[in-house]
């Protein structure tokens, strides 16, 4: 009894590893990048995340919303063009990434958690959330890395994401709970990641800091 308790506390915190984790990368297609929202600090975002994944050696699936109209995944959020070839990208055109062959994939993947970032916040993402959800999974939303074409929509988004039991993260947080350690043998590279990636301009960031 005290062990499933203590399995339900650490459940309902949100803990993050590599063994347990996979990321989603969806829909950040070409046709989107001018429309987005922030556009440029998600694509940066994304790179940031798929670079993290690569140093952890976590498994990273990408989607794309019917390629023939949207375009293929936008380059840049790999860091390495070979990585986006290797990455398993599926096609649809069901808002929510979790069609049968997503579904199948990931569950050969036997991860309990997933890290979600790309667009739209609202609409494929939030679908998303709510199916991983739904299924049992712990969901964490990236919030410096999931936009919409209009910035009401990703307010919205995220608020009711939170309320259905998405955990809302940053992509830096996301990267350092899933080390826990300074000790962690690839701690050296994900903090330089981090470090180039701080150089970077993150329009959400600076958007807090002229509330100021």
């Amino acid at each position: 009894m005290a062990y499933s308790a203590a399995n339900a506390a650490k459940r309902m915190v949100g803990k993050l590893s590599p063994e347990s984790t996979a990321m989603l990368l969806c829909d950040i297609q070409q046709r989107f990048r001018p429309l987005i929202y922030r556009g440029e600090t998600i694509v940066k975002t994304a790179q940031y995340m798929t670079s993290v994944a690569k140093a952890l050696n976590i498994p990273v699936v990408a989607t794309q919303q019917y390629t023939k109209v949207f375009g293929p995944t936008v380059e840049e959020c790999f860091a390495d063009p070979e990585d986006l070839k290797s990455t398993p990208i599926f096609e649809k055109k069901l808002f929510s990434m979790m069609t049968d062959e997503v579904s199948d994939h990931i569950e050969k993947l036997n991860k309990t958690s997933f890290i979600l970032f790309g667009i739209e916040a609202h609409v494929c993402v939030q679908q998303t959330a709510l199916d991983l959800l739904e299924r049992g999974h712990d969901v964490h939303i990236v919030v410096d890395g999931v936009s919409s074409q209009q910035p009401i929509d990703r307010e919205i988004a995220l608020q009711r994401l939170g309320q259905a039991g998405a955990y809302l993260t940053t992509a830096q947080s996301a990267a350092f709970m899933l080390m826990g350690s300074a000790d962690h043998e690839n701690f050296k590279a994900v903090s330089k990641l981090t470090v180039e990636h701080m150089k970077l301009p993150n329009e959400f960031n600076d958007a807090l800091k002229d509330k100021k």
